[in-house]
C-alpha cells in the first residue's frame, strides 16, 4: 500500500491509500488510556522512547509516554545536529532513537496485518539538509524505503485540495509540538508551487507546556518536592491541562498532595508573547511576496498547538479572515493523509501530478576577490522543482593545484555565508589527474538533486571533459551523521538496554545529580603549597572540570558566539557515565553567567546555589584556571579541559605527567575524553622574536 508518515516532534501519524480513500492507522490504540482519549488521539503514535523499571529494552508510543519512568521526547528536534540522548548508562545519537520510533511504528502496523516497506515521509518546511538526511537515515535503518521527503505544509495542502477540488493560494499555519512553519502555496490543477516559507525551529507545544508548568507552580505557592514517578505524572498533567483548556474554561490540576485550578484566561495571558512570536512567520511570508492578507484564499491550521482557541483567533485577526474548518482539514492527521496521497501519486495509483521543491539554495563557497571573504555561490536556486540538474563553471585561484576542497552548502543567497541559518553539508575532494595551469584547470560543477532529497555532485574538466569528482552526498561531515548500517547496530544495543534503576528519593535539580561530596564549595578546600608534587590518581577516578572552557567549546550544540550551558551539562553527564562512581568537581568563571544566553542564566545560578557548580570568587588570581589546578593538586585528580594553562605550567609541572589532563571532543554525536599533554609556550629565539 502507498504509505505516508508524518514524523512529528510530539506525535507521529501513519496513513495509507487503500485504492479508494486514505485510511489513518490506529497503530497504538491498545496502549491509549481513557483520560487521553481526545478527538484524533487514537490515530497518534507519540514520538517518544522510554525506559521502564519493570523490563529491559525501550518502550515506544503511548506505552512509553504513559508508562515509563524515564522518557526521551522530541528526538526529532535534535536531528538538526545529531544531539545525544541519555539512555541507561550510555548516550545514543538522536538518529538512533528516531530509528527506534520508526521501527516501532512499522512493527505495530505489521501486528495489524499491514506492511510499511516504503513511505513518503514529511519534514518541516524549514528543516535543514542535516535534519532531512538524518530523518531519511533513521527510516532506512528501520527498514523503510523513503520514496520522498515532502514538506509538511505541502502534504496538508494536498490532503485539503484532494477533497476540495479548487485552485487558489493557500496559507498553511503549521504549529505543532516543536516548530512553527508558515508556508504560502499556489495550487493550480494539481500542481503545488511553494512561493514562500518562514518558520521558527524551537517554538512549539514544548515551550507552552513550560509556561503552563511555571504558572501552576506559582499558583501552588512553592516548588513541589516530587519523586521521579510524581514528576512524570505532573508533566503529563501539564500537557493534559493545555489540551483540555482548548475546550474547557477551567481545569483542576493535582500538584503532589494539593490541587490547583487553572483557567483558560490565565494560560492565554502567560503564553501571549509566544503566540505573538508565532505570528511573525506569517508577516514575513506576506512581506516576502509583497501581498496583502486578502490575496490568500484559504488558511489551513494544522498541528496540535494551532488548535488552541487563542492561536486560531490571533491568526484570524491578523489575516482578517476565517480559517478553514477543522472538519475539512483535520489538524492532527492532515499531514499524514497528504503524505499517503503523495505516495499514491508517485506509485501512479492516483492520476495526478505532484512536484516537490527544494526550500534552500544549494551551492558552494568561493573567495571574493575584493574582500578576500568566503561567499556563497548558488548552483541550485531556492524553491527549485525537483528533480533538478544544474551546473556552474569554476576556476582555481592559482596554478598547478593537485587537488581542491569543494564545500557543499545549503544557504540563503541573501545572507552572509557565516549566518547561522546557513548550513555546510560536507566538503568533497576534487583530484586533478595532473598539475594544470589555471586556464586548463577550469571545471564544471554539476549538482543533481533528486525528488527524494539526495544530492549528487560531479565535476568535469571544461577542456578535456575528464571527470575529477563524482560523489553522492551520503554523509554530513559538518554536524556529524551516521549511516543506516551504523544506526542498525546501535538499535540492537538499544533493544538490550537494562531496566531502569529508580532512585527512591531523587534530588530535584535541573542538572545531572552531583552529590555534596563531589562538589564542595571552593572556600572549604584546603589548598596545598604550589611546590607540592601530587601522586597519580587513585583507582577511584577523580575529575576537576574546567566548566567555562567546555561551555565555550565550538560544537553543533553551541548558540552562535555564546557559550552553552546545555553543552556543558551534556559533557559532564557523558563523563560521569563513562566513569561510574567518579568524583566530579566543576568550576566556572563569574563572567560565565553574563555570557550565556539569557534563557540559560537562571539554571546556572540554580546549579551554583545547589553546589553542583563551583563559581570562583571575583578577583581570584588566575580565575577558574588556577582554582582547577589547585584543587586537582590536593585531590590527585585528572583535569578535563582543552586549555593549555600556560600561566600555570611553571608552578604545576605535573600538568605534563601522563594521564593528568583529558581533552574533550564532540564527534558523531558522542563526547570523547582523550589523554592530552598541554602545549608548552614557545620560547623566543636569540633575536627575541
Amino acid at each position: 500500500m502507498a504509505t505516508g508518515i508524518d514524523f512529528g516532534t510530539t506525535n507521529s501519524v501513519v496513513a495509507q491509500w487503500n485504492g479508494i480513500e486514505v485510511e489513518v492507522l490506529d497503530l497504538d490504540i491498545d496502549h491509549l488510556d481513557s483520560d487521553w482519549f481526545y478527538p484524533s488521539f487514537e490515530s497518534l503514535f507519540p514520538s517518544v522512547a522510554g525506559q521502564s523499571a519493570l523490563r529491559p529494552g525501550i518502550l515506544y508510543g503511548w506505552e512509553a509516554k504513559l508508562r515509563s519512568q524515564h522518557v526521551i521526547e522530541a528526538c526529532k528536534r535534535m536531528l538538526k545536529s545529531e544531539g545525544g540522548l541519555q539512555i541507561g548508562a550510555r548516550r545514543f545519537p538522536a538518529t538512533t532513537v528516531a530509528a527506534g520510533v520508526f521501527s516501532a511504528m512499522r512493527e505495530r502496523a505489521r501486528s495489524r496485518l499491514t506492511e510499511i516497506d516504503s513511505s513518503v515521509i514529511t519534514v518541516p518546511a524549514n528543516a535543514k539538509g542535516g535534519a532531512r538526511f538524518r530523518t531519511r537515515a533513521a527510516a532506512t535503518a528501520a527498514g523503510i524505503q523513503v520514496k520522498a521527503l515532502l514538506n509538511e505544509p505541502t502534504a496538508a495542502a494536498l490532503a485539503y485540495t484532494h477533497y476540495i477540488q479548487q485552485n487558489g493560494t493557500i496559507m498553511v499555519f503549521d504549529w505543532g509540538g516543536g516548530t512553527i512553519d508558515v508556508t504560502v502555496l499556489e495550487h493550480i490543477d494539481g500542481f503545488f508551487h511553494e512561493k514562500a516559507s518562514r518558520g521558527i525551529t524551537q517554538l512549539g507545544g514544548i515551550e507552552i507546556d513550560e509556561r503552563i508548568r511555571d504558572l501552576i507552580i506559582r499558583k501552588n505557592g512553592r516548588v513541589p518536592e516530587l519523586s521521579t514517578a510524581e514528576e512524570r505524572n505532573f508533566a503529563l498533567a501539564v500537557e493534559r491541562t493545555k489540551i483540555r483548556l482548548s475546550v474547557e474554561e477551567s481545569v483542576l490540576v493535582n500538584v503532589g498532595s494539593r490541587t490547583v485550578q487553572v483557567t483558560r484566561d490565565e494560560i492565554e495571558s502567560v503564553i501571549g508573547d509566544l503566540v505573538e512570536r508565532a505570528l511573525q512567520p506569517i508577516r514575513m511570508c506576506l512581506n516576502d511576496l509583497g501581498i496583502d492578507p486578502i490575496e490568500i484564499d484559504d488558511i489551513l491550521m494544522i498541528g496540535g498547538t494551532s488548535q488552541m482557541p487563542c492561536v486560531r483567533q490571533a491568526v484570524e485577526r491578523l489575516m482578517d479572515d476565517e480559517t478553514v474548518d477543522p472538519r475539512l482539514c483535520e489538524p492532527m492527521t492532515a499531514v499524514a493523509r497528504g503524505a499517503a496521497l503523495a505516495a499514491a501519486i508517485f506509485d501512479r495509483e492516483i492520476d495526478s501530478v505532484l512536484r516537490v521543491s527544494s526550500m534552500y539554495a544549494l551551492g558552494t563557497s568561493t573567495t571574493d576577490k575584493k574582500t578576500g571573504k568566503k561567499v556563497f555561490s548558488t548552483i541550485v536556486p531556492e524553491r527549485s522543482p525537483l528533480p533538478i540538474i544544474r551546473e556552474k563553471s569554476y576556476t582555481p585561484i592559482d596554478d598547478f593545484r593537485p587537488r581542491l576542497s569543494i564545500p557543499v552548502w545549503e544557504a540563503d543567497p541573501e545572507k552572509p555565508l557565516d549566518d547561522e541559518e546557513n548550513f555546510q553539508l560536507t566538503t568533497l575532494r576534487l583530484e586533478y589527474p595532473r598539475p594544470l595551469p589555471r586556464e586548463e584547470a577550469e571545471f564544471l560543477l554539476k549538482y543533481t538533486y533528486t525528488d527524494d532529497g539526495l544530492l549528487k555532485v560531479k565535476a568535469t574538466l571544461a577542456k578535456t571533459c575528464e571527470v575529477v569528482l563524482d560523489q553522492e552526498v551520503k554523509e554530513f561531515t559538518h554536524g556529524g551523521s551516521l549511516s543506516p548500517e551504523e544506526i542498525k547496530l546501535q538499535l540492537r544495543e538499544l533493544s538490550l538496554t537494562p531496566p531502569l534503576r529508580v532512585s527512591p528519593s531523587p534530588l530535584p535539580s535541573a542538572f545531572p545529580q552531583f552529590s555534596a561530596a563531589q562538589s564542595a564549595p571552593l572556600q572549604q578546600v584546603n589548598l596545598a603549597p604550589e611546590t607540592a608534587t601530587p601522586t597519580p590518581p587513585t583507582s577511584s577516578p577523580r575529575f576537576v572540570i574546567d566548566g567555562s572552557n567546555i561551555a565555550w567549546l565550538r560544537t553543533p550544540l553551541t548558540r552562535g558566539e555564546r557559550p552553552s550551558l546545555a553543552q556543558l551539562v551534556e559533557a559532564i553527564t557523558a563523563l560521569k557515565n563513562e566513569h561510574p562512581g567518579a568524583s566530579v568537581d566543576v568550576f566556572v568563571d563569574p563572567a560565565l553567567r553574563h555570557q550565556l544566553d539569557e534563557a540559560e542564566r537562571p539554571a546556572l545560578q540554580q546549579a551554583i546555589s545547589h553546589g553542583e557548580f563551583i563559581q570562583v570568587a571575583a578577583g581570584t588570581h588566575g580565575k577558574a584556571d588556577r582554582a582547577v589546578v589547585e584543587l586537582a593538586t590536593r585531590k590527585n585528580a585528572t583535569i578535563v579541559t582543552n586549555d593549555n594553562y600556560a600561566e600555570q605550567q611553571a608552578d604545576f609541572p605535573w600538568l605534563f605527567d601522563k594521564d593528568r589532563v583529558l581533552g574533550i571532543q564532540y564527534a558523531g554525536g558522542i563526547w570523547m575524553f582523550l589523554p592530552r599533554t598541554p602545549l608548552r609556550p614557545r620560547r623566543p629565539n636569540v633575536n627575541g622574536r
